[in-house]
């Protein structure tokens, strides 16, 4: 009975990563599943198994343990993070002149990519209801200006026999640097610390050669990424299940030496024991889940492959508009939001 409840246990989980299949994917976790467990869901037994660990953050990336949720909750927040978490954009480009080699559209194209830097927190939505004609000014809460004036000229300190660009021209290189914020009304008050203009100044948006210029204005609005992929404050937010290696017997010697090269660098580890090298396993956070070993006839039965069903590792890479902690907060009030308006719904249905 007890090996079977094991059992039981295992499937209510770990997935099981084998040879030419993955077992148990699918989530169990409802009452009368399986004898003898209660899998009723409960917000106390959900306070107190959940918890969230920080593992490392930089100014950019962020990683995290989300440990006591379902996929489906987890999933949520990483597709929060993509696509409805705001941020501020180049909605319109006004050219007045661009007599470069790019096109008007490709060129707005470009810009809109560029990220930038401004808190969107700070701004409201513009108000897409209203009928706005295509010169119409935006107003200091709902818009952020930009402007980008470059022309190329040769360089008349130039030597004779120079072919390098750098050398024989000026301004032929146009950079997101280029692009100047300007306030709009009291803007230059209120965000006077901000430094608003592009994250990155070293995006090439296009090259210049002698009498050709740039001279063009850009509104950058607040919007979402499901309306469109400019607007995504993350490069990439992932998950994935935390991996569970474990050793079903003792592996010496030379199996050890090539059990250690079927994982990723630090998974495996070989301690002396009397004089013998020993296989352990030292980090199985760090595998990536190949399953190289199960190629290996002599190897494949000495080792057993799982991932824990509900421990997500989630990886959250900002475009440097917002700090990835902020971007997972905000992320988190996005859901919350949802889940009120759910129920607010629910209650106005129940007093029809």
């Amino acid at each position: 009975m007890a090996a079977s409840m094991s059992n039981v246990d295992e499937i209510r989980n770990r997935v099981i990563l084998e040879e030419y299949g993955i077992k148990h994917v699918h989530t169990t976790d409802y009452p009368g599943n399986y004898p003898g467990y209660d899998d009723t869901w409960t917000l106390q037994k959900f306070q107190k198994n959940f918890r969230i660990d920080m593992v490392d953050m930089d100014e950019n990336t962020m990683e995290f343990d989300m440990v006591g949720i379902d996929a489906s909750i987890a999933n949520a927040f990483r597709r929060i993070l993509l696509a409805e978490v705001p941020t501020m954009a180049v909605e319109k480009v006004f050219i007045y002149n661009n007599t470069s080699i790019i096109q008007d559209e490709i060129l707005a194209h470009r810009l809109g990519l560029v990220p930038i830097k401004a808190d969107p927190r700070l701004f409201e939505y513009r108000n897409a209801g209203e009928e706005q004609s295509e010169e119409e000014e935006g107003s200091e809460i709902d818009t952020v200006k930009l402007q980008l004036t470059v022309k190329c000229t040769r360089n008349p300190k130039a030597t004779k026999d120079s072919s390098d660009p750098q050398e024989l021209y000026l301004n032929h290189m146009v950079y997101s640097k280029d692009m100047k914020w300007v306030p709009i009304g009291n803007q230059a008050d209120v965000f006077a610390d901000a430094n608003i203009g592009p994250v990155h100044g070293d995006i090439l948006l296009a090259q210049l050669r002698p009498g050709q210029e740039l001279d063009l204005v850009m509104h950058c609005v607040k919007g979402v990424g499901k309306d469109h992929a400019k607007f995504s404050p993350v490069a990439t937010a992932s998950y994935r299940l935390l991996p569970e290696i474990t050793l079903l017997q003792v592996v010496e010697g030379e199996k050890a030496e090539r059990l250690k090269r079927c994982f990723s660098r630090g998974v495996i580890e070989l301690e002396d024991v009397n004089g013998r090298q020993v296989a352990k396993v030292a980090n199985s956070r760090l595998d990536t889940c190949s399953r190289e070993v199960l190629r290996h006839d002599d190897l494949k039965n000495l080792v057993k492959l799982a991932r824990v069903r509900d421990h997500f590792i989630f990886t959250v890479e900002s475009t440097g508009i917002l700090p990835p902690d902020v971007l997972v907060t905000e992320a988190i009030k996005v859901l919350m939001t949802k889940c009120q308006r759910f129920l607010n719904e629910l209650d106005s249905t129940d007093m029809e």
